[in-house]
């Protein structure tokens, strides 16, 4: 006998075999056990989640000779015969190789006849958003009222394409991505039915590179059973997907807290050594960085046997994590504009490092040196990354952090022989911001350099009340999600040591907000934008290739020049 794919030996042949669509599975045989079936029902969802199964279990359901029920026997001759693809009231249209209107017609002709051996002819139309308009339109009348002996099951991928006339006709499910979890366990269970002998972080890479399909997931277990010659090792499912160990992720985070860019590059082209599919590189880098925060901002949700991740959520700053992994996700999408992907690669992670901001004691970096060009503002604009690199003390530390910082610097001044004493600090110059003036709050938020999650929270807020040392700062209605406690100690303390005093700090959400820095950073941007697309429609050159080569402007592609 020929050998037969795992994804189509293991496909589910009754309900209780479905991995992770408990609440389509309940659904249905509540309605098949009670004799309640609709006529036409919808499965959505990504592929290999079992949108087909379902509607060939729910076919057999249907039509056991044992009665219908949610548990269909299996054994009879009908059930035989839809498992093996040959029940001749069980009609599978491929509606991307089906899409006229005539094929529709055709369909809808022969639904009027009887069933030959069942108690219901069954169409089963996937990936019917491909239909054309007028084929949809065919199929209308058909679907709002059918012959008694037929039912509609139709399965897509991208439902947003679907005629609201066709999604009102319709009992509509969306079928769920699997979890890693649930993948790993089918495969664990799979595996042990095949007696193939397995390493377990094999089977997470495969999970993690199905991205919700089960099918896929075990297309690439059959893959990797043949790239291991009958066994499924780690390092040749790695290699097979193009991904790396975890200890490779972790030791580029590492020399990312650290600061330490040779061995970041070191670590970098050691990786390239083994040629991998940088893209799936850099999404273990934001997985990993997602479950650092995790760590960090919900500690009771992480896992427990990540010593790596729980040491590197130690080490660097949440605002910092958020960044890194944009710059992750973002380096997926670059990598195909990069002149080769190893390029590409490198240059992501010496974006992280760039942006990384020194640790309390490092020191800043030397400002470039600006071309002699007469201009001063050429200098003023070298010497700003110095400026905003300067070290500054770790978000935790509060203002006790920012004096040890300070007296150690007058110590180092005080050991060198013939050094002046050096002169004391000068006080905070911050004020509080009267309520309700956005733009003195908003200012407060950039002299005190608040980045990352923490700006955002601060600047979708407006002080409401200040009594004395108590704030009170309004969020409007969904925006309540970003004040989370660590958050708001986090601004707390940042406050607090800009005001040179403790503050309490307290949150609360209202409808009546008026505009916050937000508000009137997005006024700006729109008022640049529109300034831009302005200028550009009324360039001369612009309106000559307009008017004598039917150019037209794309107003996505106008980007205003900032300051």
């Amino acid at each position: 006998m020929s050998y037969q794919v795992l994804a189509r030996k293991w496909r589910p042949r009754r309900f209780s075999e479905l991995v992770g669509q408990e609440h389509v599975v309940r659904a249905l045989a509540n309605a098949l056990d009670a004799d309640r079936t609709h006529h036409a029902y919808l499965f959505t969802g990504t592929r290999g989640v079992g949108k087909t199964t379902i509607a060939r279990i729910f076919a057999k359901s249907l039509n056991c000779e044992r009665g219908q029920s949610a548990e269909p026997c299996g054994e009879c001759s009908v059930c035989t015969a839809v498992d093996a693809g040959r029940f001749v009231d069980l009609l599978e249209i491929d509606a991307a190789s089906n899409t006229s209107v005539d094929d529709v017609r055709d369909m809808i002709e022969k639904a009027q006849y009887a069933p030959a051996r069942g108690r219901y002819k069954v169409y089963l139309i996937d990936e019917v958003h491909m239909l054309s308009k007028s084929a949809f339109n065919a199929l209308l009348k058909t679907l709002e009222e059918p012959p008694p002996h037929v039912k509609f099951l139709l399965a897509t991928t991208d439902p947003q394409k679907l005629p609201v006339t066709v999604l009102s006709r319709c009992l509509k499910f969306n079928l769920k991505r699997l979890l890693p979890e649930q993948i790993i366990g089918q495969m664990q269970r799979i595996l042990a039915a095949e007696q193939v002998a397995f390493e377990a972080p094999a089977l997470s890479d495969i999970a993690r590179g199905a991205d919700g399909s089960l099918r896929d997931a075990l297309s690439l277990l059959d893959q990797a059973i043949a790239y291991g010659g009958g066994e499924l090792k780690a390092d040749e499912t790695r290699a097979m997907l193009g991904t790396i160990d975890s200890g490779g992720v972790l030791s580029l985070l590492q020399a990312l807290a650290t600061g330490d860019g040779a061995a970041l590059l070191a670590q970098a082209r050691q990786i390239a050594a083994d040629a991998p599919d940088f893209a799936a590189v850099l999404e273990q880098l934001a997985a990993a960085l997602h479950r650092i925060q995790v760590r960090q901002l919900v500690p009771d949700q992480a896992r427990e046997d990540e010593p790596g991740i729980a040491a590197l959520a130690e080490a660097m700053d949440a605002e910092d994590v958020q960044l890194y992994y944009q710059i992750a996700a973002d380096g997926v999408r670059q990598l195909q504009l990069a002149p080769d992907a190893t390029t590409g690669f490198e240059m992501v992670l010496l974006r992280m490092l760039a942006f990384r901001p020194p640790a309390a004691g490092e020191p800043a970096p030397a400002a470039p040196r600006a071309k002699r060009s007469g201009n001063a503002s050429a200098t003023a604009t070298a010497a700003r990354p110095a400026e905003r690199a300067a070290p500054r003390a770790p978000a935790s530390a509060g203002p006790r952090a920012s004096m040890a910082v300070a007296d150690d610097a007058a110590d180092d001044d005080r050991a060198q022989p013939g050094a002046k004493p050096a002169a004391p600090a000068p006080p905070a110059t911050f004020e509080a911001p009267p309520p309700g003036d956005a733009t003195a709050w908003g200012e407060l938020i950039d002299r005190i350099a608040l980045r990352g999650p923490l700006a955002e929270l601060a600047r979708q807020s407006l002080p409401s009340a200040i009594d004395g040392n108590r704030w009170t700062l309004s969020l409007r209605p969904g925006h309540e999600n970003l004040a989370i406690p660590v958050m708001v100690e986090k601004l707390r303390e940042a406050l607090s040591t800009a005001l040179g005093r403790p503050l309490a700090l307290h949150f609360a959400t209202s409808t009546e907000v008026a505009a916050t820095p937000a508000d009137h950073a997005a006024a700006a941007r729109d008022a640049r934008q529109a300034e831009a697309e302005r200028a550009i429609r009324n360039d001369p050159l612009v309106q000559r290739l307009e008017a004598e080569l039917g150019a037209q402007v794309v107003p996505q592609s106008i980007q205003p020049l900032e300051n």
